[in-house]
């Protein structure tokens, strides 16, 4: 005779913390409070790298499972604590904060001070590259980043839950998570369960991270958004990144680094097939740019280009940082990418940011549903179509033309080369009349508009040329290759920046 097993009595889901979330968004905003003492609060950022995690009191390190959490000290800007749970088979109870877990190096401190502090985040520790080492693959500091990173990555863009108003003059909302619920994990466990629950003036948000640690390492993610108050913009799913100069925009000054970036271009898959390459750029002015899509198939910012030749950085491994890519899951309906890009003079500020914006937002104390899963790889190849050709490089020049006596002059525009590459074009012969669709927007006349086979790269080389009308504003361009009525490459989508 079969008996039916009873279900198990206690289970934690989003459910719960979407509980949470929807009774949040259903009240006033209550601001967080620091209860930093004031040599916390200000210290620089040499000081607080002092503050180191011992590694021996890592928790679940008596556990038999890959999976280990490290902390983060509040201090600096991180002047907020975080609640972090552990969520084990009968109950969910808080990880407390105790000073004993941490080296506080040079800082001197009152015993008393900090006995009441608490953590700023975490860490997710697995042993990612060599199977008797623990890696870190998972940081979770400040507002609602979180950086992840691949065997044989380092840490460059970061993820978040959500972005409001980014780039309006009314000034940006960052939401934060403040509290974290996470699975302790069974000993042959291949993925992390982490539930944050997300607060901000006028949103509040359950979320469930599923964190798939690999050669390309996955996040699944499923939240449930409300919104306490109108909202001039929402961003999904947003990814920060940094562009400071690259072969399309290089260094202003003299540089050994012919490119210095956390990602260089934004990659989109439209609804409607189509893909998108659109080259990252450090503007004067700030810019935002917008690509209008049904039921985006993904997007996301890209390194493309591995090259430790193209960086030669030997400490910050530019050639190792992943690309983030958002696959969504279900329809996202209508909406926009948009593509936001900040001045910046130096590399320590991420100012690129890239998010989906749906048209329609959520009444009041309807939770907006969202599913994606975030791609954090090296493998770029595998971010397109196999049967379009993709952007490998986009080069800037002084525009010239050459005379009579094969000397080069500068003719006053400005040369853009793009090299396509890929599967379909090494396939084709090398005489087979490749041609481009350009279109340049009305303040720029265009001048050359040539393709040539590249024996090198066994694929095809853009060389345009354009006048700029007006430098004060931009010129925008959109070019493809084509062979007859046939598309034969993604999109390049390219803003050339005003330059006073």
């Amino acid at each position: 005779m079969m008996t039916l097993s009873a279900a198990p009595a206690w289970a934690f889901s989003i459910d719960d913390v979407a509980q949470q979330a929807k009774e949040l968004a259903g009240k006033g905003f209550e601001a967080p409070k620091s209860n930093l003492p004031s040599q916390f609060r200000e210290m620089k950022f040499a000081d607080y790298q002092q503050i180191q995690f011992n590694h021996d009191k890592a928790y679940w390190n008596k556990l038999n499972t890959p999976f280990k959490l490290e902390f983060y000290h509040q201090g600096m800007y991180f002047e907020y604590p975080v609640k972090i749970n552990e969520i084990t088979a009968n109950k969910a109870s808080e990880i407390k904060y105790s000073p004993d877990y941490f080296n506080f190096g040079n800082v001197k401190h009152d015993a008393d001070a900090v006995k009441n502090l608490g953590f700023a985040g975490f860490k997710v520790l697995y042993p990612l590259n060599k199977a008797d080492k623990n890696d870190e693959i998972m940081s979770v500091l400040g507002a609602s980043y979180f950086r992840v990173i691949g065997k044989d990555q380092v840490y460059g863009l970061s993820a978040r839950g959500l972005a409001i108003d980014t780039a309006l003059a009314s000034g940006e909302e960052f939401p934060r998570f403040r509290e974290f619920w996470i699975e302790r994990p069974n000993p042959d466990e291949k993925h992390l369960v982490i539930y944050a629950l997300l607060d901000s003036p006028r949103a509040a948000g359950a979320y469930r991270f599923d964190l798939y640690p690999g050669r390309e390492t996955t996040v699944d993610v499923q939240a449930k958004v409300y919104l306490r108050d109108k909202v001039g913009k929402l961003g999904i799913a947003p990814l920060t990144s940094m562009f400071l100069f690259g072969p399309n925009q290089p260094s202003p000054t003299m540089n050994y680094r012919q490119a210095l970036h956390d990602s260089n271009g934004l990659s989109i898959h439209a609804g409607n097939g189509e893909w998108i390459w659109r080259p990252l750029n450090n503007p004067r002015h700030l810019s935002v740019s917008t690509y209008t899509i049904e039921n985006p198939k993904g997007f996301g910012l890209l390194q493309r280009g591995r090259d430790f030749a193209q960086y030669e950085d030997l400490d910050d491994r530019y050639d190792l940082r992943p690309s983030g890519w958002v696959e969504t899951r279900g329809d996202w309906g209508k909406g926009r990418v948009e593509l936001v890009e900040i001045p910046t003079a130096d590399e320590t500020n991420d100012n690129i940011v890239a998010y989906w914006s749906p048209e329609k937002l959520p009444d009041a104390g309807q939770p907006l549903d969202l599913n994606y899963r975030l791609h954090f790889t090296r493998e770029e190849e595998k971010l397109h179509s196999p049967d379009l050709a993709y952007v490998k490089q986009t080069l800037r020049s002084a525009g010239d033309v050459k005379q009579s006596n094969l000397i080069r002059e500068p003719d006053g525009s400005t040369a853009l080369l793009v090299d396509f590459v890929g599967p379909v074009l090494k396939a084709l012969k090398d005489d087979t009349p490749v041609a481009s669709q350009v279109s340049v927007n009305d303040n720029a006349d265009m001048v050359e508009n040539s393709v040539r086979y590249n024996p090198v790269t066994k694929g095809w080389r853009l060389t345009l040329r354009v006048k700029v009308k007006d430098p004060k504003k931009p010129v925008e361009m959109r070019a493809a290759l084509v062979n007859g009525d046939k598309p034969l490459s993604e999109t390049w989508s390219y803003q050339l920046p005003a330059n006073e």
